[in-house]
């Protein structure tokens, strides 16, 4: 610099990761009830490679009865919030998040329940 005619070159390289959650347990059975008798079991959300926060939001199955009759017999919470935060330690915290079903009709039913952050992941 200063006049001096040398160039310089800069060269960077780096590594993208995609922010994701995994599940433990990775799927969920719960236990038959009688009718209109809530079952429900935690499971923990783990996020991973997030580097700002985030909230995951959950998109539940509905669900035919015999009769035709569409009912939304899941429900979920999350008693400690559904934020993901980056800790100081460059980790984000893990979730806790408990999935309850009740149904007033007999039904079975395998499927999926979708949870997605802020991004649409």
């Amino acid at each position: 610099l200063n006049n001096n005619p040398s160039r310089y070159k800069i060269t960077l390289s780096g590594t993208v990761k995609s922010s994701k959650i995994n599940f433990d347990p990775p799927f969920l059975m719960l236990m038959p009830v009688p009718l209109d008798v809530k079952t429900e079991t935690a499971i923990t959300i783990i996020p991973q490679d997030y580097l700002r926060q985030s909230q995951i939001q959950v998109e539940l199955p509905e669900i035919e009865l015999e009769d035709g009759v569409r009912i939304c017999p899941f429900s979920v919470q999350f008693p400690e919030g559904q934020d993901i935060v980056l800790s100081s330690d460059g980790t984000n915290k893990e979730l806790i998040c408990v999935i309850s079903f009740r149904s007033s009709g007999p039904v079975s039913f395998s499927g999926n329940i979708f949870f997605i952050d802020e991004e649409e992941n």
